[in-house]
């Protein structure tokens, strides 16, 4: 009976661990262009706490009615805790402006730099680019 339990336990944890996404940890300017920052204002879609950075989806509307969908990387869960930030803090649909850096393949992803919602009030979503656009040393 304990060979059969560990065996099932043995395969479930394979085919966890085979089935789940390899992500890499790489710094600001080899992913995102501190020459393109883009202001987007938008309606969130999705705030993601999960490390090693937070990931915020929006759906910024073009003036020709168009809907882009735009991944945001943010400082990871622990980050944003510390800067003021909680599981409820963004809620889907609310909307805001966000600053950010453009990723360098164009893909219509950044890293942000910070946010403002509707009532002026603007919050650092901790992610690795600075204020003056120059990305910080690795961490």
């Amino acid at each position: 009976m304990h060979r059969k339990l560990l065996k099932v336990v043995v395969g479930a944890g394979i085919l966890l661990a085979a089935g789940l996404p390899v992500a890499a940890h790489h710094s600001f300017s080899a992913e995102f262009d501190s020459t393109k920052p883009v202001k987007l204002e938008g309606k969130v879609v999705q705030m993601e706490w999960v490390n090693p950075h937070s990931w915020l989806t929006i759906d910024v509307t073009k003036e020709d009615g168009t809907v882009e969908r735009w991944r945001l990387e943010g400082g990871s869960p622990s980050v944003l805790l510390r800067l003021g930030w909680n599981r409820n803090s963004l809620p889907a649909g609310t909307r805001i402006k966000v600053t950010a850096f453009q990723a360098k393949d164009g893909a219509l992803r950044g890293s942000t730099r910070d946010i403002e919602f509707p009532d002026g009030r603007k919050m650092d979503m901790g992610g690795s680019a600075s204020k003056d656009g120059q990305d910080k040393p690795d961490k």
